[in-house]
């Protein structure tokens, strides 16, 4: 029986044993201090006493210190392939890092991801450590992620006064030298002022990831010149950080007074900076937060905040054309619309506070005629308008204001200047990436043929980039999938398999390529198969598709056995008397989505690190470093024998 999975699911089952401890408050200590003194996380302190959540500590309290002995995990299958092994490590977040790019790099699916870290969006932060399989981190990890392996660690030591039997030091190499550990220092500074991996830290400091940083001892480090001096000071290396603190671009740092019920975990939040950051801007901090003292913190980027009442003001810009009597894009608005409407109830119906105004935007000869209709000094978030040059008009329209604007279907480089601006549309060089990874790791020196359109763009940046991954790859470009034709052994007379990539949208391509892959994999086993875009074709050769393996990446397609799905699908059926179009299925999740991220301030933007799937389309929105959030989510779909 064929299955097709769309994602790879497991739940683990495990048993910590903890070693109790417990310590008691002496004067100067704060959480951070002791965490780092007993080697814990600083969260993992909160959880197991939760009375000091404020960060508000007396002297002579006793708290518990639990530190992990053994950890055991197992994994439940349910899929015929269990994607996660009994063992795992962690990575250490790096700049820049998101969900999305961890799924993509790690080769594990969000759902995955999420298991293993139940806690996920509230340790995103730089420093933060995230779970993975222990075999993609070995198979997938870049010389500078940060890594240990769970199941393999060595049993922590319980006290740390206790001295930790000497073991032969591994004989650094030349480009090595030591270095003398910091009262402040912590293993995430240590390996990104040295540029190694914590792998490497741990592996020439035999001990090290027992016992911790112990300030005063010497410990091998890369050899960076004037970073590595055995000689360094505390004073020494204090006087630099000033330095570095003095020399931050003003533009990116701002300053904070401490107020009375002020905690570092709600500043940590409200500025969106590390606690590493923080004590290293504000070596003071250390000895404790007090009111009154004046932090350095990174300077919040501008944005919308609601000005009056609580329910939230919403525009649709849409271009029916009636003003002009163009006619051209109103069925598509329409459509549009009544999937919004849709979505406005929901969320009406929820409780949620909405004012909705629908603007015609008429032609794009016409549109800003229809930009004085938005009222500048209330309306917190702006839907629309379809077209790029449109879109471009309404951030210049409310550019002193920030207001938040959504273009369903623009996206350009041009648009992602803009910090105001959320695009929809999943740029499609992220699915010729997903591909091209997909290819790789199937990749065992087979014929591969990319079927195209007329439009070379996509199926040519396939090609260069599997030529530039791969050793001496033979690849064709071909206008049909007819074209693609099995070789054969001249000695022994059998047939090779090849790797098959479909670079179009068009469904007449789809269904050709659909026939064409199932009746080679009828032939010869072993033939790959890929495709950029969901095609109606698959649904109808499941089994034949599944011999060869058939991976293919979806955007915008109806979950139709899901519960939420078919309760959306039941309420637009009965409140129109017909199934949702294309066009009506994006306005009900483009609006969906946003207004489940918003609040009754208007706050939209704190809320786009979650990833959401709507009735149809997924959204995981990343902030480039021009400014604008792309939404970079799709779902992977494997048919398997």
């Amino acid at each position: 029986m064929m299955r097709k999975i769309l994602v790879l699911a497991y739940s683990l089952v495990g048993f910590v044993v903890f070693a109790q401890k417990t310590h008691t408050v002496e004067p100067k200590e704060n959480p951070y201090s002791i965490s780092k003194k007993y080697g814990i996380a600083i969260e993992d302190l909160y959880k197991m006493n939760p009375q000091i959540k404020n960060g508000k500590l007396n002297i002579g309290d006793v708290l518990v210190i639990n530190k992990k002995a053994t950890t055991s995990v197992k994994p439940q299958v349910i899929t015929e392939k269990p994607l996660v092994s009994g063992k795992a490590r962690t990575i250490v977040l790096q700049p820049k890092q998101t969900i999305y790019g961890i799924t993509k790099q790690y080769h594990i699916t969000e759902a995955d991801l999420r298991k293993l870290n139940p806690d996920l969006d509230s340790h995103m932060k730089i420093g933060d450590e995230v779970t993975l399989p222990a075999e993609n981190v070995t198979k997938y990890a870049d010389k500078n992620a940060f890594n240990r392996e769970f199941a393999a660690a060595p049993k922590p030591v319980e006290n740390p006064s206790v001295d930790v039997p000497k073991t032969d030091v591994v004989a650094p190499k030349s480009d090595v030298a030591t270095y003398v550990i910091q009262p402040k220092d912590n293993y995430y500074r240590i390996t990104k002022t040295f540029g190694i991996s914590q792998k490497d830290l741990f592996d020439w400091n035999p001990g090290l990831e027992e016992k911790g940083l112990q300030p005063g001892e010497k410990i091998f480090v890369k050899n960076n010149n004037s970073k590595a001096k055995e000689t360094i000071t505390w004073q020494e290396e204090k006087a630099n950080n000033n330095q570095n603190v003095n020399t931050v671009q003003e533009d990116e740092y701002q300053t904070y007074t401490v107020q009375d019920g002020d905690t570092v975990f709600g500043i940590l939040n409200k500025y969106n900076i590390s606690l590493d950051d923080l004590l290293t801007f504000n070596p003071k901090l250390s000895d404790g937060l007090k009111p009154g003292m004046v932090l350095k913190v990174k300077k919040l980027e501008s944005a919308y905040i609601k000005k009056s009442g609580d329910a939230l003001n919403v525009v649709l810009m849409l271009p029916f054309g009636f003003d002009d009597g163009d006619s051209k894009y109103r069925s598509m608005a329409s459509d549009f619309l009544t999937g919004a409407k849709l979505a406005i109830e929901r969320n009406a119906k929820g409780g949620q506070k909405l004012d909705v105004k629908v603007v015609d935007s008429g032609s794009e000869s016409s549109f800003k005629n229809s930009l004085t209709q938005i009222n500048q000094n209330n309306t917190d978030l702006i839907v629309g308008p379809f077209f790029k040059s449109n879109v471009l008009d309404v951030l210049d329209y409310v550019k002193s204001k920030k207001i938040p604007v959504v273009a369903p279907f623009a996206n350009s480089d041009e648009l992602r200047k803009f910090s105001n601006l959320v695009i929809v549309e999943t740029d499609q060089n992220v699915f010729a990436d997903r591909i091209v990874k997909e290819v790789s790791l199937a990749y065992s020196d087979q014929k591969i043929y990319i079927v195209s359109d007329a439009d070379k763009t996509y199926s040519s940046y396939i090609k260069n980039n599997l030529e530039k991954q791969l050793k001496n790859p033979n690849i064709t470009i071909v206008n049909s999938a007819s074209e693609i034709q099995l070789d054969t052994n001249m000695m022994t007379g059998q047939t090779a398999p090849v790797v098959a990539i479909l670079a179009s949208d068009n469904d007449e391509q789809g269904a050709s390529f659909a026939n064409k892959i199932s009746q080679i994999a009828e032939e010869t086993s072993g033939v790959k198969a890929f495709s950029m875009y969901y095609h109606p074709s698959f649904e109808k050769n499941v089994e034949a598709l599944g011999k060869a393996s058939l991976v293919y990446l979806m955007d915008r397609k109806i979950n139709n056995d899901g519960a939420f799905e078919k309760e959306v699908l039941a309420d637009y059926k009965k409140k129109y008397c017909k199934t949702p179009s294309k066009y009506a299925v994006i306005g009900f999740d483009v609006v969906n989505d946003m207004l489940s991220r918003e609040n009754n301030k208007g706050e939209l933007f704190k809320q786009m690190g979650k990833a959401q799937t709507q009735l149809a389309t997924k959204f995981e929105f990343v902030k480039s470093k021009e400014g604008a959030y792309v939404n970079q989510g799709y779902r992977v779909v494997r048919l398997v024998p």
